[in-house]
C-alpha cells in the first residue's frame, strides 16, 4: 500500500481540530514534502522523522513521499505531529499494519534517536478523542495529563519502537491513569491571622460566597495583600467541568497540571505585565493572565501602577466571560470567567488624609483615574481598609472567624446559589437578576431612591442587586430585604 492515512490534532485556543495525515509514496526522485499550511517546526519535521526511522532501525523509502495535513486552511504549529508523520512513512511502505492506525491518534515530537518528546495541548486533545471514540497515543510525560479526560483510553510511549510494538500487537502498552493532584485541604493561610479589618473580613466572605469583584483601598501596611491571600482558602473546590476547562487552559500554555488540580487558580501578575501578557496574545495565540485564572481569582495588587491600557482590556472579559484573539491567518477563543480582586493606595504615598501626606490635589486625581469609570463599573465591592492600631497588632490577639468556619459558609450559600438559579450570584443574567432578586414595594422604593443618589447605572444596579443576593444567601433567606440591599449599597459608596 503506498498510501496511509493517520489521524492526529491541531491547537486552536483550548480546541483541538482533527487533523488527517494522508502520506503517499510515489515513483520519482527520493524527497519528502509537507504541505496543508505547516508553520517552520512542522516543515522541519521531515528532518527529525528521517532521522528517528533510521535510527529506529526501519527503513526510509527512497521514494518520493507527500504528507499533507487536512484540513489544508487549518494552520498547523509546534512538533506535535512527528509521531503521526513518521508512523504514516512507516504504514506506507508497509513496515507497520495500516490497519491499525484507523481507531487511533497520535501526537508527539520525535528526537533523532526516536524518543519521544511532550507537546502542549495533551488535555484538549484527549477531550477530543474521547468525543470521538478513538484511543490516543501520546509522549509518557504527557500521559497523566491527557488522561484527566473523562472517557479517554490514553496509551503513553517513551519511543517510536514503542508505538510500532504496539500497532503490530507484539507488545501492547497500557492505559494511563491520571495522577493523584486533588490534595483535599491544601495549606493557605488562614483568615483569623488578620488582626482586626473586620469591615473587609466581611466583604471577602461575600465576594467568595458570590464570585463578586472586589477592591481595597486603604494605607501601606494595613492588611490588602494579606487579605487577598486568605481568599484561595475561602473558596470551594472545582467541579469536574471546570477543573477539566482549567486545566485545558494550562495544558495549551504549556504549563502541564496544576499541583491541585480542583483548586481554584489564583493569578497575581507583576503589575509591570503587559497587555499581551494579560490577555494573551503571540503567534500561534496563548492564553494570558486572565485566561489562567478562568474558574479562578485574579489579584492585582497596587492597581494603579498597572498601565491603564492593561487595566482597559478587562472591562471585556469581565462582562463576557472569554476574550478572543484575532490573527490574520486565525481567530482564537479563550475562555477568562475570572473573579477579579485588587489592592490600592488612596494616593500616590498611601497617607491621604494624615499628616505625612504630601501629594497635591492634582497627583491624587491623576493617581486615581488610572482606573477608569467603566472598570469601577464593574467591580461590585469596594472597602475601606484603614490602618491597623499598633496596641492590637502587638497584642497579637487573633479575633474573628478561621477560614474554614468561613468556607463552611461560602460553601453553604454556593449551593444555595446553584439550587436556584445554577449559577453563582455574580454571573447571573439579566433574566436570571430579575427572576432570582424579587423586591417588594418597599425595598424596591428604597433601592430607587439610593440609585438616584448614588448615580448608579444600570450596571451597577444589576451589580447591587446580585451582592444584596449573595448577602442573603449567606443569612439563609429567600428574601431580599432592605438590610441586605443596605449592606450591597454600603460597598459601592
Amino acid at each position: 500500500m503506498s498510501l496511509a492515512i493517520v489521524y492526529s490534532r491541531a491547537k486552536n485556543g483550548i480546541d483541538a481540530p482533527q487533523v488527517t495525515i494522508e502520506v503517499h509514496l510515489s515513483n520519482g526522485l527520493p524527497g519528502l514534502s509537507i504541505v496543508g499550511l505547516p508553520e517552520t517546526a512542522v516543515k522541519e519535521s521531515k528532518d527529525r522523522v528521517r532521522s528517528a526511522i533510521i535510527n529506529s532501525h526501519f527503513e526510509f523509502p527512497a521514494r518520493r513521499i507527500t504528507v499533507n495535513l487536512a484540513p489544508a486552511d487549518l494552520p498547523k504549529s509546534g512538533g506535535r505531529f512527528d509521531l503521526p508523520i513518521a508512523l504514516g512513512i512507516l504504514a506506507a511502505s508497509e513496515q507497520i499494519p495500516g490497519a491499525a492506525l484507523a481507531d487511533m491518534e497520535f501526537i508527539g515530537e520525535l528526537a533523532l534517536s526516536g524518543a519521544l518528546r511532550p507537546v502542549t495541548g495533551a488535555l484538549p486533545t484527549a477531550l477530543a478523542c474521547a468525543a470521538t471514540g478513538r484511543d490516543l497515543i501520546t509522549p509518557k510525560t504527557n500521559g497523566a495529563e491527557a488522561a484527566l479526560a473523562d472517557g479517554a483510553r490514553v496509551f503513553a510511549a517513551e519511543h517510536l519502537l514503542q508505538v510500532c510494538a504496539h500497532l503490530n500487537g507484539s507488545d501492547t502498552m497500557a492505559t494511563c491513569t491520571a495522577g493523584k493532584n486533588d490534595i483535599p485541604n491544601p495549606a493557605y493561610p488562614d483568615l483569623s491571622d488578620v488582626i482586626g479589618q473586620e469591615q473587609a473580613k466581611r466583604a471577602l466572605e461575600i465576594a467568595a460566597a458570590g464570585g463578586h469583584n472586589l477592591l481595597f483601598t486603604g494605607p501601606p501596611g494595613a492588611g490588602k495583600s494579606m487579605l487577598a491571600s486568605r481568599l484561595p482558602g475561602l473558596l470551594p473546590a472545582m467541579t469536574q467541568a471546570d477543573m477539566l476547562q482549567s486545566s485545558a487552559i494550562y495544558s495549551v500554555a504549556g504549563r502541564g497540571l496544576r499541583g491541585n488540580a480542583y483548586q481554584p487558580p489564583f493569578r497575581s501578575p507583576h503589575h509591570s505585565a503587559s497587555a499581551v501578557a494579560m490577555v494573551g496574545g503571540s503567534s500561534p495565540p496563548r492564553p494570558g493572565e486572565i485566561s489562567l485564572a478562568h474558574n479562578g481569582v485574579l489579584f492585582l495588587d497596587e492597581l494603579p501602577e498597572f498601565p491603564r491600557k492593561v487595566l482597559e482590556v478587562l472591562r471585556e472579559p469581565l462582562e463576557t466571560g472569554e476574550i478572543h484573539i484575532s490573527r490574520i491567518q486565525q481567530q482564537t477563543r479563550f475562555p477568562a470567567c475570572f473573579q477579579l480582586i485588587g489592592a490600592m493606595n488612596p494616593c500616590p504615598c498611601g497617607h491621604a488624609g494624615t499628616q505625612r501626606c504630601r501629594c497635591t490635589s492634582d497627583q491624587v486625581k491623576r493617581y486615581r483615574d488610572k482606573i477608569s469609570g467603566p472598570l469601577l463599573d464593574r467591580i461590585d465591592l469596594r472597602v475601606q481598609v484603614p490602618a491597623v492600631d499598633p496596641g492590637a497588632l502587638l497584642n497579637r490577639k487573633a479575633d474573628g472567624d478561621s477560614s474554614a468556619t468561613v468556607r463552611a459558609r461560602v460553601m453553604a450559600a454556593r449551593e444555595r446559589q446553584q439550587q436556584s438559579c445554577g449559577t453563582i450570584n455574580a454571573r447571573m443574567t439579566a433574566r436570571q437578576v430579575s427572576r432570582h432578586c424579587l423586591l417588594d414595594n418597599q425595598v424596591q422604593a428604597f433601592l430607587q431612591q439610593a440609585s438616584a443618589r448614588l448615580g448608579l447605572s444600570a450596571r451597577g444596579v444589576h451589580r447591587v442587586l446580585k451582592v444584596a443576593r449573595t448577602i442573603a444567601d449567606l443569612e439563609g433567606s429567600n428574601q431580599l430585604k432592605q438590610p441586605h440591599l443596605a449592606e450591597a449599597l454600603s460597598y459601592r459608596l
